[in-house]
């Protein structure tokens, strides 16, 4: 049986740089390649065809919950494994809808981390148990007819600011440049946002602005 092909996604050097050394001495697995952002790390994924992603979430450029997508529309047969700081229910929902298989903290031990990859290699899913429940339990809602009334109301101020620039085009350092606010902030609006809407894609999200007349807000 061969090894179990990881392609690593962070963007930090040390990071990745700190995870192929751990991963590489794994006589069961092989670090086929690295992305330092969510472009980088589709672009990897359909030229290298790793079983296993494993995806830091908070990414520059196209990073996050769209990157988990992409990542998935291009290389179905690999399986996503979610290695964040962010210990939020909001995220690991997200990361479910999204097809994630697995979702671990960064604060937990090495032996967690290598045993989650081969658990989602198997096919099996794997979620640190703080977030267990929250994981288990996504599903891609549908909004009724009263919570697309309620839609802009749900959200504050600074989301609708972020939902209109988004809508706009912006990426996550434009948006964080403009509001005077970091990317991991963004980010961190931008999953708020769809959690409270119950959307799943940036389409998504263009469209409810539109509709809403929140271009720009």
């Amino acid at each position: 049986m061969g090894k179990i092909r990881v392609l690593i996604a962070d963007d930090h050097g040390l990071v990745r740089s700190g995870l192929r050394a751990l991963l590489s001495i794994q006589s069961d697995i092989e670090v086929v390649g690295e992305a330092e952002d969510g472009i980088v790390v589709e672009e990897r994924c359909l030229l290298l065809q790793p079983d296993v992603v494993l995806m830091d979430l908070t990414m520059p450029g196209r990073g996050g919950i769209p990157a988990a997508e992409d990542v998935l529309r291009v290389c179905p047969e690999t399986k996503l494994l979610v290695l964040t700081m962010h210990e939020d229910e909001v995220y690991a929902r997200q990361a479910a809808r999204a097809g994630a298989m697995g979702y671990v903290l960064k604060r937990a031990l090495a032996t967690e981390l290598i045993s989650a990859i081969r658990q989602v290699h198997r096919g099996e899913r794997y979620v640190s148990p703080s977030l267990d429940k929250a994981f288990s339990e996504a599903q891609p809602a549908e909004p009724t007819r009263a919570d697309a009334r309620r839609g802009p109301s749900l959200l504050s101020e600074r989301e609708r600011e972020v939902l209109g620039l988004i809508a706009l085009g912006h990426t996550n350092a434009e948006i964080g440049c403009r509001l005077h606010i970091s990317e991991k902030t963004v980010e961190t609006h931008r999953a708020h946002i769809l959690e409270k809407l119950h959307l799943r894609t940036r389409a998504d999200l263009v469209r409810f602005a539109i509709e809403h007349g929140l271009m720009g807000a």
